[in-house]
């Protein structure tokens, strides 16, 4: 019976160690290092050009992503290749927390659904 137990535990232990551990940085660093973003997408990620996406209220660990893909070549932009190429970790982490923690602001589209 311990024996059972401590491979149980054992294999718990494994199991937390091996998942990703999800750093949710810090988000008032994040929004100091995020100033550059706010030309196109806004003071609070809610962006009012539409070529430019709005980052409020996105997962966190959705814009970690993203980032990380503009800076290791898997997604292609210009700009934000330039924008991330200086970025550490945590720089991606914060900043990915300052947007995430953002209220967003999302319009409906009141009237413009078939049969309104």
């Amino acid at each position: 019976m311990q024996r059972a137990l401590a491979l149980l535990s054992l294999g718990a232990v494994l199991a937390f160690a091996s998942a990703p551990s999800l750093a949710s940085g810090n988000a008032a660093d994040g929004k100091t290092k995020a100033a550059a973003c706010f030309a196109c997408h806004g003071a609070d990620g809610n962006s009012v050009d539409p070529q430019y996406p709005r980052l409020a209220g996105q997962y966190n660990e959705y814009l970690q992503q993203v980032l990380r893909e503009y800076k290791n070549g898997e997604r292609s932009n210009p700009i934000m290749k330039g924008m991330v190429a200086t970025l550490s970790d945590q720089d991606i982490e914060d900043i990915s927390a300052y947007f995430s923690s953002q209220p967003t602001k999302l319009d409906t589209l009141k009237g413009h659904v078939q049969g309104d």
